[in-house]
């Protein structure tokens, strides 16, 4: 589980990004693509601890194989 604060924020915006990548119609190895991208990006920016970004793949990978994460609620029926 993230702890850190900066970390805490990159974990919003890459699944933030994940969800609205899969509503434009990518799916998973895509989506894993871009994860990948985005993680590469923060290790050589030094954005965050090499620790930290290791937590962080393994939280977002987590989120990115729970298929609850992609699914689109439906409606529930009204009762007239």
């Amino acid at each position: 589980m993230l702890q850190d604060a900066r970390a805490i924020r990159y974990y919003q915006r890459i699944t933030d990004a994940l969800v609205l990548h899969w509503d434009r119609g990518y799916r998973t190895s895509e989506l894993r693509l871009f994860l990948e991208g985005y993680l590469a990006a923060l290790r050589h920016a030094d954005a965050l601890e090499p620790y930290l970004i290791h937590r962080l793949e393994e939280d977002s990978l987590r989120y990115l194989h729970d298929p609850s994460n992609f699914t689109v609620p439906q409606a529930e029926p009204e009762i007239y």
